[in-house]
């Protein structure tokens, strides 16, 4: 890859290199998602800005999806391939459902998970990255966990947190600073909420609340009762308070 970037930097993709030849699309992009444990499930959020090089692609992609009852997914990176593998691998948790009579143990899910990362190396080695986050609710320990990868299929359990993306690092900075192990799910979706905040204010690529469009993050919980969608109106309600109370319409 290193040769072809110098020998040829318009072959490769995202490469944002002039090709007289063909005009070079900007592939979109998913950015920052993050799941949190808290003390009976996990918290996964995503912000809701996709980019396409430097410009904003998308104000309202949906990043955490469930992936079933129990489990869920957080995507980052190239946004096509990503849902595209979150809808492949929906369907074969079910397809596993109704062809053994019952579901794939969580470690299962996480391994099944780890096998697709791995069959798009390929288009990940040309510029097509797609870095999920998993996390659901184990019946069998009682607990929620959270598991990342790497681009080659690398499954890591972690044992609290996680955040991926281009604002992650950000993200992941501020929940280490404030998560705790008693913490509750409403404190839990509150910070999930202000590391997402926090990352908006570090990197460009993270969209931040939108109190003009009324746009707020994604936010999901996994817990003994599966998977809950948080509402938009407790997010927006949750958000507001974080910022302050601000009046609705009110610049950022």
């Amino acid at each position: 890859m290193d040769v072809l970037r110098r020998m040829a930097p318009h072959g490769v993709a995202g490469s944002g290199a002039p090709d007289t030849g063909s005009a070079l699309v900007d592939t979109v992009h998913g950015t920052t998602v993050v799941a949190i444990r808290f003390a009976g499930g996990v918290v996964m959020a995503g912000d809701r800005r996709a980019t396409a090089g430097m410009s904003i692609a998308s104000r309202r992609i949906e990043k955490v999806f469930p992936a079933d009852d129990f489990s869920g997914i957080a995507i980052a990176g190239a946004a096509g391939p990503a849902v595209e593998l979150v809808k492949l691998f929906q369907v074969q948790l079910e397809h596993y459902e109704k062809i053994e009579g019952e579901g794939l143990s969580l470690d299962g899910k996480a391994n099944q998970l780890a096998s697709m990362v791995r069959a798009n190396l390929p288009a990940a080695m040309q510029g097509l990255v797609v870095v999920p986050l998993f996390a659901g609710y184990d019946d069998r320990r009682g607990i929620g966990r959270v598991f990342s990868y790497d681009l080659t299929g690398g499954k890591y359990e972690e044992a609290d947190f996680q955040a991926n993306g281009s604002g992650g690092v950000h993200a992941r900075n501020w929940i280490k600073a404030t998560w705790r192990e008693d913490i509750t799910r409403d404190d839990c979706i509150d910070l999930a909420l202000r590391s997402l905040f926090a990352a908006a204010d570090e990197d460009a690529a993270t969209g931040g609340p939108d109190l003009v469009r009324r746009i707020f993050p994604t936010v999901a919980v996994i817990d003994a009762q599966g998977f809950t969608a948080v509402g938009d109106d407790e997010v927006a309600t949750r958000a507001e308070a974080q910022l302050g109370g601000r009046e609705e319409g009110s610049g950022l």
